[in-house]
């Protein structure tokens, strides 16, 4: 007797980065060293203060059942920062704590878009948020993201996008896998379209604090109405905080769509680990010294990475406003993205990743992350000049 899996379970695709994960994984099983810059993971420890508040919680016997919402010291300094770097405080019932950013995403698309309505995604982009979305049976539709606009995403071409069967569009600045920063009149615009056709508008915030153009600066659209009407932000400590295993996510949004959030939390993982919330707490009310020497190096290297990569011949790379992501084009090498991923990591083992593991927009290029040492990257740089020379 044969069984069948649920459509759900059919229509999940997951991340296909990990294909390349594991080949890498596999040739490092065998002894081989491979320079990394495959994984958005800082290769800085989580800061000291951070890990003895979630010693000291421990032993405190932070340790049961907490709040599905989040703890309460957390949510309200979520309201306090939002105050500060979006300019507006958000209600206490408007903030909710996640294991996870990534799970948000999910979180967002279940509660708001029904099977058959579209979500609209730009492309390149994260993979989780078609994989989010094929898995409620929603139709993802894609917005392409062109380089010759610095991948930042154009209002007038998501605007084309809408149908009548539109329920979610979704923003990403700074941008994964591109480091794009869209401007203030660009995200203006955006969340003024969705107002238009009463649409919601999920904007993923995880990198704003990681935005090296000060010329642009980060402006979230959730200002204009204080996540009160259809604005939900995805927000999280893994990436500034070199905090990607504690697993600390923020959502605020409308009070009606933030409790039923709050509801699948509870419903599927109880609540997220106290003594690692209170570890994100002092990430945003502590001592913030070691952020700005992180962000201080991401921006020493990513300088180095790009005009490293537009030395090398047949790549081509624009220098990216934030994130820790840069996005080169490799088409003049002859090689599609899949191949040149394979080959560098093959000859001169760099491990990088196909632009077109985030959409078919990608393809041409390939996504590397720059959360490893100059060291590393100044070899990489070497290895790639003398393989394409």
């Amino acid at each position: 007797m044969s069984h069948k899996l649920s459509k759900s379970a059919q229509n999940l695709t997951g991340q296909p980065m990990f294909r390349m994960l594991s080949k890498i994984q596999e040739i490092e099983k065998k002894g081989k060293k491979i320079l990394h810059f495959e994984l958005g993971d800082p290769d800085f420890p989580t800061p000291s203060n951070i890990s003895e508040a979630a010693i000291k919680s421990i032993r405190d016997g932070k340790t049961h059942y907490a709040n599905s919402m989040g703890i309460s010291e957390l949510r309200e300094a979520v309201q306090k920062t939002t105050e500060i770097s979006r300019g507006f405080k958000p209600d206490f019932s408007q903030v909710l704590v996640t294991p996870g950013a990534n799970y948000i995403i999910y979180l967002a698309i279940s509660t708001l878009v029904n099977p058959g309505e579209e979500v609209i995604i730009p492309d390149p982009g994260f993979p989780t948020y078609t994989s989010a979305a094929n898995f409620i049976g929603a139709k993802p539709v894609y917005v392409p993201l062109y380089e010759k606009n610095n991948f930042q995403l154009s209002p007038d071409d998501l605007e084309k996008k809408i149908t009548d069967k539109t329920k979610l569009i979704i923003i990403n600045s700074p941008a994964n896998p591109t480091g794009s920063v869209m401007t203030k009149d660009e995200i203006f615009q955006v969340a003024q379209i969705a107002k238009k056709y009463n649409v919601y508008l999920l904007t993923d915030e995880v990198y704003s604090r990681l935005i090296f153009d000060s010329d642009k600066g980060f402006f979230s659209p959730a200002s204009l109405d204080k996540c009160k009407d259809r604005t939900i932000i995805i927000n999280g400590l893994s990436k500034a905080f070199a905090m990607t295993g504690w697993r600390i996510g923020v959502a605020i949004g409308p009070e009606e769509i933030i409790s039923k959030m709050g509801l699948i939390v509870e419903t599927i993982s109880s609540c997220t680990p106290p003594f690692c919330q209170y570890a994100g707490l002092e990430a945003v009310v502590g001592d913030q010294s070691a952020l700005k020497k992180m962000k201080k190096e991401y921006e020493e290297r990513k300088k180095i990475l790009v005009e490293g990569l537009n030395e090398v011949e047949g790549i081509s790379c624009v220098n990216p406003g934030g994130a820790m992501y840069v996005f080169p084009n490799i088409t003049k090498t002859g090689m599609d993205s899949d191949t040149f991923s394979e080959y560098v990591l093959d000859k001169i083992g760099v491990g990088v990743l196909p632009g077109n593991n985030f959409g078919e927009n990608g393809e041409g290029y390939i996504r590397m992350c720059y959360a490893t040492s100059q060291e590393d990257i100044l070899l990489a740089l070497s290895r790639l000049k003398n393989l394409f020379g």
